[in-house]
């Protein structure tokens, strides 16, 4: 258990000799509790303590009363009570203890299934939007900002779900357009979109593993459009949003395209053939799953342009953004569709991308080739993910930046140019910590500190990079449990456990609105 999330920093305050010990039952001290307790006795008998007083004389008697309250008073006071535990802090450390266990009651119970407020943004959309790259928005976190996170992230988690309702794609008909339940029914699909690998598992795969099935097929469907339909909705937001969600890793294939981690160029790099401008190159598996089709569906990247293409027609006139969003590989396929948006689509609408536990994508060249294309990324990276972290080398973007800016910079372009592994991060970082959740293990496993829940658990609860996890954060933790009960804390299981079997009995949660998100 680690409470230091939440409570002040408890051995600065502990009488000599004592000893806290914290377990998944008890508190317990060593034997210096009983001489503590004597101390504390004392105490109350001194601040009792009076003077034989005349009864005959009540004015004496209530001047003497009044002297020991103010005695007492004087004391309290030079102990700055108020300081050492504001009564603020006093509370939230309450709703959190598993002893008390009043927030987890809360989050556990989908009667009281929150939402941070909708504000109207229309007024600071484009803020919102990356258009200032979120500055004096991410630390401290501006409370319309989580709430956009969070709201973008389980348009996600639906494409999550969807695929995994119905994961098979037919080898030979084409597919049909797929119902999406979304999050927000102010948003509809107007799209659904296929990832193909231009690779293929030979035919005794099939033989020998037959029960494989959707794991090996060669297209699966990866993601949609929507476009947001509702009036009210829409002059809340100041313009009407197109949203592309793509979900992360699933098939065998998918995972085999993973691998392929060489930089290659793109195919339309036509105005990087500068002298010293550093051409642009993508890892080659997201690459092939972006720019491939087959007979039945055409690539990710001609579905993606056509229907953005079209709704950009339709709405003419209208206020527009275009937000892609993404997790694992969707994070990194999400700024392949953002590129390609920003330089096929002719008077493109503003492009932001909002990616959660995304990889190292392309080289510095495409890094640059998005910003000069005004293409807005946040990124939001676990402290403990190592998926964010890879490919290329094991080179902190900070350590990168202080050696370009040191006398080592044109080493470091000349590597760029030529090495097939010189990856570099796109866009603004907003970074939250495992460690900061006080129902997450510290030590949680690779898997939860990937897993898109996690993620949204995090962001939700996260304030500010020297602040503890804040006591209101108002996302359920049934998911949350249910995909990552190994990584919760013992106490919070323990005493969680009754909870969740109630709550699944009495609400019939159905198992399709549960399912896991992969930890790719």
């Amino acid at each position: 258990m680690q409470i230091g999330t939440t409570l002040p920093n408890l051995h600065l305050f502990q009488p000599k000799g004592v000893n806290f010990k914290c377990n998944a039952q008890t508190v317990k001290t060593i034997s210096s509790t009983e001489m503590t307790k004597q101390h504390i006795s004392n105490l109350e008998k001194l601040l009792q303590k009076t003077n034989p007083i005349n009864s005959s004389n009540p004015v004496i008697k209530q001047s003497s009363n009044r002297s020991i309250e103010n005695r007492r008073k004087n004391l309290l006071e030079g102990l700055n009570l108020a300081n050492i535990w504001p009564d603020e802090m006093r509370k939230a450390a309450e709703d959190m203890s598993p002893r008390h266990l009043n927030r987890l009651k809360r989050l556990l119970s989908s009667k009281s299934i929150e939402y941070s407020p909708r504000n109207n943004l229309a007024n600071r959309w484009r803020e919102y939007h990356g258009s200032n790259n979120w500055l004096g928005l991410l630390d401290p976190l501006d409370e319309n900002l989580r709430r956009e996170l969070v709201r973008y992230g389980e348009f996600i988690q639906s494409a999550y779900h969807c695929f995994h309702s119905d994961p098979a794609t037919s080898a030979d008909e084409v597919p049909p357009e797929r119902h999406v339940a979304l999050p927000d029914r102010s948003y509809k699909v107007t799209k659904s979109l296929y990832a193909t690998s231009s690779m293929g598992l030979p035919k005794w795969v099939d033989d020998v593993a037959p029960d494989l099935g959707w794991m090996t097929q060669r297209s699966s469907w990866i993601g949609y459009v929507a476009v947001c339909n509702d009036r009210s909705e829409i002059q809340r937001m100041g313009r009407r949003d197109i949203v592309i969600a793509l979900r992360g890793t699933a098939t065998c294939l998918e995972w085999a395209e993973n691998f392929r981690d060489l930089l290659v160029e793109q195919n339309d790099n036509d105005d990087d053939n500068d002298e010293g401008v550093v051409q642009s190159k993508v890892e080659c598996g997201f690459l092939s799953l972006y720019k491939t089709g087959d007979h039945r569906v055409p690539s990710l990247a001609e579905s993606v342009v056509n229907e953005v293409q079209r709704l950009i027609e339709k709405y003419k006139g209208e206020p527009l953004s275009i937000t892609v969003t993404g997790h694992s590989l969707g994070a990194a396929l999400s700024l392949l569709v953002a590129d390609d948006l920003s330089t096929c689509v002719p008077n493109a609408p503003p492009v932001a991308v909002f990616s959660f536990g995304g990889p190292r994508v392309g080289n510095r060249g495409f890094a640059d080739r998005l910003n000069d294309n005004n293409v807005k990324v946040l990124r939001i990276v676990n402290n403990q993910d190592v998926i964010t972290r890879v490919p290329g080398m094991f080179v902190s973007e900070s350590l990168d930046k202080k050696l370009r800016e040191s006398g080592a910079g044109r080493v470091l372009e000349m590597l760029d140019c030529r090495m097939p592994w010189a990856y570099s991060h796109v866009g603004t970082e907003f970074r939250v910590d495992t460690k900061m959740s006080p129902f997450l293990k510290p030590n949680a496993d690779v898997a939860c500190c990937h897993d898109l829940e996690a993620y949204l658990h995090l962001v939700d609860g996260f304030t500010a990079s020297n602040c503890p996890f804040r006591p209101n954060a108002k996302r359920s933790l049934v998911r949350l449990l249910n995909e990552q009960r190994s990584n919760f804390k013992r106490l919070y299981t323990s005493k969680g456990k009754d909870l969740t079997i109630n709550l699944d009995r009495e609400h019939n949660f159905p198992t399709s609105s549960c399912l896991p998100s992969p930890s790719s």
